[in-house]
């Protein structure tokens, strides 16, 4: 059965995405540029791939934050990115290494490397992010 049959939902296509022609869309963090690869609009806003590239290392923690969404993916492509959990572990992500976010889980992004590329997968689309103030023993 098909994603329409179950779901009434209209008959989609593929969404295949080019670094030349895949656009360059506002995202959430200055220091990084977003790559839409358009399956936001073909899957009907279930699901949102992008690619993050920094334009600058990471100069400051992003502070303390969840996202509205039922769940994130991350596999980092170049470089790696130290992230803090509210669950106490700290996690260092590189290259070639995936993390998997469940949507709601307070995390803050302390340090990156100069150079970072991740492929970021989100469902739904839509990826809030939620600023909060930094959870018990945690540092800021």
């Amino acid at each position: 059965m098909t994603l329409a049959e179950k779901t009434d939902a209209p008959i989609q296509g593929p969404a295949h995405a080019n670094p030349a022609t895949a656009p360059r869309i506002q995202g959430r963090r200055d220091f990084f540029e977003y790559i839409d690869l358009g399956v936001k609009q073909a899957s009907g806003g279930q699901l949102m791939a992008q690619v993050m590239k920094t334009k600058k290392g990471l100069s400051e923690p992003t502070g303390w934050h969840y996202h509205t969404c039922e769940s994130q993916f991350i596999y980092v492509i170049k470089g790696w990115v130290d992230l803090d959990f509210e669950t106490g572990e700290s996690i260092r992500v590189g290259a070639g290494e995936s993390l998997y976010i469940p949507g709601g889980l307070k995390h803050n992004e302390t340090a990156t490397s100069e150079e970072l590329e991740i492929l970021e997968v989100a469902g739904p689309s839509e990826l809030g992010t939620v600023p909060v103030d930094t959870p018990p023993g945690m540092k800021g």
